[in-house]
């Protein structure tokens, strides 16, 4: 079989699926992995393993069976020690065993940004029960949000008004836990103008810098994304500093998701994943090189554009409102109609808040694109069956 290259992917979610057709764009083999059959990125890919990823002896067979030039992780609850042993081997982790290990964990990333690359941070404290919760939010004072140090799109977030809400807090986090590690991260509450995400790519010729995503948030969870957002170039300059500061510490190659609260002049880093980012969505009509295309470009070690320029977009997020393994769609004409398109990620199962799809708009400024997306989104139902 002729390939480009041999790509494993760790999680097939959405992100990977667009991964999986960007990837396969350039000719690679891509073995699809998750812990479910028919997750929308083996739908897509060549071949696909079912398996869970914290199941380190599994994760090592499946690398040993198929021998990928690149294992490239899409989730964060990943065995990372087998990562950085196959990594010792000779096989090439994404972007490195280092990065998914330090960003699985949010104390991890945390500390290398605050203490160890002196980046603006909010302050902040963890605690493995309720009694250390509420000594930490004494450190940080109120409101706090309190959130697990390692949960997926989110979940588990909460922001705490006053002594009352932390232990509701802390039981919202310890149910949405992943891994196997009680700890969470109790942080200062930021009273931001607004926050964004600055899609990095860190690649053979250097880093390169997306335009800056702005992004609306519920449950912890994004809701819209829109590109670009408004920001002063000594903001930028900051941003992209920083970002470049952590992505080089972390080392390999691929995009790195960085967050940011903005307050005027003032960027404060929240957070980063070394992987395409779900905000970045907007990208797929928004640039030329979706955030999918410049992973897997900088993987292959393939040309990365010197500069990454951004019409006017917006993308709104279609959720699901109850669990459900029969579902169909409707209204996609109605929701088409004013010029949105739709990425509908063909998930087998719902459950309430899940994200079954996107909509995504351009238009000649942000503000109308985002109107159109959200109006694109609500008019797509989903269906029950059962």
């Amino acid at each position: 079989m002729a390939y480009t290259a041999k790509i494993l992917l760790l999680g097939s979610g959405e992100l990977g699926r667009e991964f999986v057709i960007s990837a396969k764009r350039l000719g690679a083999y891509v073995i699809a992995c998750d812990a479910y059959d028919k997750a929308p990125a083996k739908q897509l890919a060549d071949a696909n393993e079912v398996f869970s990823m914290l199941d380190g002896e599994r994760l090592r067979a499946v690398v040993e069976q198929h021998r990928p030039d690149y294992i490239v992780p899409e989730i964060e609850a990943i065995r990372t020690e087998v990562l950085a042993e196959l990594e010792e081997e000779g096989f090439t982790v994404v972007p490195s065993a280092r990065a998914t290990q330090m960003t699985m964990n949010r104390d991890a990333i945390r500390d290398l940004a605050a203490n160890e690359l002196g980046l603006v941070t909010s302050r902040y404290r963890y605690a493995k029960n309720l009694d250390e919760v509420r000594a930490a939010a004494q450190h940080t004072g109120f409101p706090c949000v309190i959130k697990p140090v390692m949960s997926s799109s989110g979940k588990g977030q909460t922001t705490v008004r006053d002594a009352e809400g932390l232990e509701a807090a802390w039981d919202y986090a310890v149910a949405n836990m992943r891994g196997d590690r009680q700890r969470v991260i109790v942080e200062q509450f930021v009273d931001f103008d607004y926050e964004i995400t600055l899609l990095t790519v860190r690649h053979k010729g250097g880093v390169t810098f997306c335009p800056p995503i702005g992004h609306r948030q519920e449950r912890g969870d994004y809701q819209e994304s829109w590109q670009p957002t408004p920001m002063s170039d000594a903001a930028i300059g900051k941003a992209q500093d920083m970002a470049k500061r952590i992505v080089d510490d972390l080392g390999g190659h691929g995009l790195f998701g960085v967050e940011f609260f903005v307050k005027g002049e003032e960027v404060i880093f929240s957070e980063l994943s070394p992987r395409p980012h779900d905000t970045g969505m907007v990208t797929l009509v928004s640039q030329n090189l979706t955030e999918f295309d410049l992973h897997a470009r900088a993987i292959m070690g393939l040309p990365i554009p010197a500069n990454l320029r951004a019409r006017p977009a917006a993308s709104a997020v279609i959720l699901a409102e109850r669990d459900s393994s029969a579902l169909s769609y409707d209204g996609m004409a109605e929701a088409m109609a004013d010029g949105a398109d739709l990425r509908i990620f063909a998930k087998p199962t719902s459950r309430p808040y899940r994200r079954m799809g996107v909509a995504l708009a351009t238009a000649s400024d942000t503000e109308d694109a985002r109107r159109i997306a959200r109006a694109a989104a609500a008019k797509v139902q989903i269906l029950y069956r059962d």
